[in-house]
């Protein structure tokens, strides 16, 4: 982080960090408002996490709602201009349903989005920045990476009927293969096929592994242009992001929506997933536009865990006055210790509930936090 980031705390730190590695890359924060029509969701809502959108009528009689996803409110106010390629970053706030406690829950995203003429640099830029978004939280991360083309043309292959195929990409998406493998038996015609699948979505999950097999399966079976580009987007990382990468065929999206390459993030310390993303042309289409897009969502409220475990005190310096101390010796004595980058809390006690590096007092007699 930098060192303007490194006098903050926790979250706010992180969301620094973030937002200026996104605007070195060229991306201009987008901001938004916090509702939209309600129809916009309500015509897009199997897109959403949750059905559950919270509404309310306007003074015009519109039935308007808090915002539940910030993809389809910039898909929708954005200019639609294929041939550019727009960069935007977000930093917002999304409303939905808790997924333990079924209230609503007010969520903060921070993520960016490519969309215009995207090409394979773009494509490798947003994957590159999705690494190094993970790298910035210091904590062992893997980004889990998938192209769904590759995936589907080998289920084609299989020669499953509708039922089946739908009941094999939900077996895809829960990684069972056994429950796989069965349906693939009693439903498919292509055992060979079936076999570059599985063997496909158990492989151990590094780049060079999951390549090798691509490159030793029978070559009617392989969309050998989507392997291609996965290949070239991984080799295009720099070295200390390439080996966050796992190639996991079993991620899923919804296909209505989802197109070519996806990929979710994890790290130490946190169960689920704590960034998701991928191309969406087919969302893009859906509203009626010509642009290509890609990009992803960090979940920044996921983060309270690591945020509160990473923070062995609250203030860098507590500075201590008396009764006898004059108002502007305070403020000096205050503003030469932020000088030096570090958090100070002033105040004639020290207060129970805070932790801190140092405790000072005004005349220069120190003590430990």
């Amino acid at each position: 982080m930098t060192a303007a980031a490194g006098s903050l705390i926790g979250e706010d730190a992180l969301v620094f960090a973030l937002r200026e590695l996104y605007a070195r890359t060229g991306y201009r924060q987008y901001q938004m408002s916090k509702f939209e029509e309600y129809d916009l969701y309500a015509r897009n809502r199997d897109f959403l996490p949750s059905e559950q959108i919270i509404t309310f009528t306007d003074t015009t009689g519109k039935l308007m709602a808090l915002k539940p996803d910030v993809t389809i409110s910039i898909i929708k106010n954005i200019r639609d201009v294929p041939d550019t390629l727009q960069r935007l970053y977000y930093d917002e706030r999304v409303y939905r349903v808790s997924a333990s406690g079924g209230s609503f829950q007010e969520l903060r995203q921070l993520g960016l989005e490519c969309i215009g003429a995207l090409d394979d640099y773009a494509l490798s830029e947003v994957l590159m920045l999705a690494a190094a978004s993970l790298r910035q939280l210091g904590v062992p991360a893997v980004l889990e990476v998938s192209q769904l083309d590759i995936v589907g043309a080998l289920l084609a292959a299989a020669g499953l009927d509708y039922d089946g195929r739908a009941a094999a990409e939900r077996a895809v998406g829960g990684k069972n293969l056994h429950e796989l493998s069965a349906l693939l038996e009693e439903h498919g015609t292509d055992r060979e096929a079936a076999d570059t699948l599985l063997a496909l979505l158990g492989a151990p999950g590094t780049p060079e592994a999951v390549f090798r097999l691509l490159e030793t399966s029978p070559e009617r079976l392989i969309d050998k242009s989507a392997a291609a580009q996965l290949r070239a987007l991984i080799a295009g990382l720099p070295e200390e992001l390439s080996g966050m990468i796992r190639i996991d065929f079993s991620l899923t999206g919804n296909r209505r929506y989802y197109n070519g390459v996806i990929f979710q993030g994890y790290i130490q310390g946190v169960p689920s997933r704590v960034l998701s993303g991928g191309q969406y042309d087919r969302m893009m289409e859906r509203m009626g536009r010509r642009s290509l897009a890609c990009g992803f969502a960090v979940y920044v409220d996921l983060l309270e865990r690591l945020f509160r475990d990473g923070e062995e005190y609250d203030f860098d310096v507590a500075l201590l006055y008396g009764e006898g101390d004059a108002v502007g010796d305070i403020h000096a004595a205050a503003e030469d210790l932020r000088r030096s980058g570090r958090s100070v809390y002033v105040a004639r006690t020290l207060p129970g509930a805070l932790r801190f590096r140092e405790i000072t007092e005004i005349g220069g007699a120190k003590r430990n936090g």
